[in-house]
């Protein structure tokens, strides 16, 4: 017997409408039918019964069952039956068969249809939210139009066509105004689920949305001729893009530009007047920055690849262009090419090379006891510390004039037992100051290094491990920034601190399964 609460073809006709509406799948909704029918013959029937509902597909038939395991011995009789029963509905039934016994048809009443309405929009809501999800989630990074549906607190909302989006303030650029109805482009930056469904976060102001600008006004970079090797923005104002050719016949510059700027205007007019500078990549770290600083001309560039970075050298009257109105030119070239940027004048670096110069002369001067014209000559040739007095290879010592085997061998035999002398008292220093043996036994972690970190009241591996690495290593405020410790070597100190923390974790895992 069948149970009909709306005409059949209707019912079937319905469903088609709602899949082709919401753009989800039929199959979705007819089963979202099926459990709102199940509800409610539930509280028809009882809620103690497993209710199970059926929509033929092609006629729109509903059949209603209750669904019952064949047990040994019945606890509950709405859910179980014995094999003995079973057998009027199967032949030859086994112990764990379901069966399912046909319901007569019943008529729904306003509640039980209104219950099942509310089921069928929740079910068919959250497969729309599950395909807008599975649709964008993908595509992030990925550039897109919509149509400006309205703008609450700053935060404006964009109608996708299939779902909806929002920029949020810090994701517009600057001083914009967007207004409702105007069509919008923008990168989507994140997709995630949330409890009321998939949001869709769209920005105007991250670097590549410039990429992605000029990858639809360049059609090299879009066939991958041209590519875009970095971004760095200050959305509004002004920003660096750099360019490179995999064709040398193609300049990359030029092509960005266009004939007459018309290429770079378009961006720069999308972008609301956003003043952009177009440089060629290079290789050459030293080469990438002078052209990232430009329209400043640069007069030296020293690298310290350790430190992961530059000290450049400009003249007294580039220094401001160089640095830009509040620090924006240099801060983003620094951005563009990944590399810490400091600027100073020809004057700043001579005197900062005198006083480097006076601070190594007199270390070797007093640790390895030699007059001043010695010491000048060491400092000249590159040498920096005792280490490497110590332990070069004597012929690093050939090009210098006056030195001999005899006067080498005596002043690495010096810087030798210099070293060693520093580290017994920085060891003893270390234990006084009650650094533990275990922090000590991490390596890279010289004697001197521990003493400086239990000045600063770093005695433990847990106090170590709960440190960022430029906590270490920033020249402005790093415990550790006066002994040429780079961020990587900062960062696996820190994690090999970290390392019995884990252990740890393994202990109390295996503890808790024992």
């Amino acid at each position: 017997m069948t149970a009909v609460s709306a005409n059949r073809l209707e019912l079937l006709q319905i469903s088609d409408a709602v899949a082709r509406e919401k753009n989800i799948d039929k199959e979705i909704v007819l089963g979202a039918m099926e459990e709102a029918i199940q509800k409610a013959a539930r509280s028809r029937y009882g809620m103690e019964n497993e209710i199970k509902a059926h929509i033929d597909r092609k006629t729109g038939d509903i059949k209603l069952y209750r669904v019952l395991e064949v047990v040994e011995n019945v606890e509950n009789h709405s859910t179980e039956i014995t094999v003995a029963d079973a057998v009027q509905f199967k032949d030859d039934p086994q112990i764990g068969d379901i069966l399912a016994d046909e319901l007569p048809a019943i008529d729904f009443g306003r509640v039980a249809a209104q219950t099942a309405k509310q089921v069928i929009v929740q079910k068919v809501r959250e497969a729309e939210r599950a395909r807008q999800y599975n649709e964008y989630k993908d595509k992030i990074g990925e550039m897109i139009n919509g149509v400006v549906k309205r703008v609450e607190y700053g935060n404006v909302i964009v109608d996708l066509g299939a779902a909806e989006a929002i920029i949020r303030r810090d994701q517009l650029i600057p001083r914009e105004h967007i207004r409702n109805g105007e069509r919008v482009r923008a990168i989507i930056q994140d997709v995630r689920e949330e409890p009321r469904g998939p949001q869709i976060f769209l920005s105007r102001s991250h670097p590549d949305f410039m990429a992605k600008l000029f990858a639809g006004e360049v059609p090299e970079i879009y066939d991958g001729v041209i590519g875009v090797v970095g971004v760095s923005r200050d959305p509004g104002s002004r920003a660096k893009i750099a360019v490179t050719s995999n064709d040398p016949s193609i300049d990359p510059v030029g092509a960005c530009v266009g004939m007459r700027g018309s290429r770079v205007q378009a961006v720069v007019e999308e972008l609301q007047g956003e003043k952009i500078d177009i440089i060629q990549w290079s290789p050459d770290p030293a080469t990438y920055i002078i052209r990232a600083l430009a329209p400043a001309n640069v007069t030296k560039v020293v690298i310290d690849e350790d430190a992961g970075r530059m000290d450049v050298v400009v003249g007294e009257d580039q220094l401001s262009l160089a640095i830009g109105r509040r620090g924006q030119n240099v801060r983003l070239a620094s951005q563009l090419t990944e590399w810490q940027v400091d600027i100073m004048t020809e004057a700043d670096e001579s005197e900062r090379r005198q006083a480097e110069y006076k601070e190594r002369s007199e270390l070797f001067m007093n640790q390895l006891d030699v007059d001043e014209t010695l010491a000048l000559l060491l400092v000249g040739e590159g040498f920096r510390n005792l280490e490497e007095v110590a332990y070069v290879a004597p012929d690093e010592f050939a090009g210098i004039e006056g030195f001999d085997m005899a006067l080498v061998e005596e002043l690495q035999n010096r810087a030798r037992e210099a070293i060693a002398n520093i580290v017994e008292v920085a060891e003893s220093k270390r234990v006084e100051l009650g650094v533990t043996d275990e922090l000590a036994a991490i390596e890279g972690l010289t004697a001197p290094m521990l003493v400086t970190l239990g000045e600063a009241d770093i005695k433990t591996l847990d106090d170590l491990g709960d440190l960022a690495g430029d906590e270490l290593t920033s020249q402005e405020d790093g415990i550790l920034r006066g002994y040429d410790l780079s961020l990587d070597q900062a960062n696996e100190m820190i994690m090999a601190a970290r390392a019995h923390w884990f252990d740890d974790e393994e202990e109390t895992s295996e503890a808790a399964e024992e």
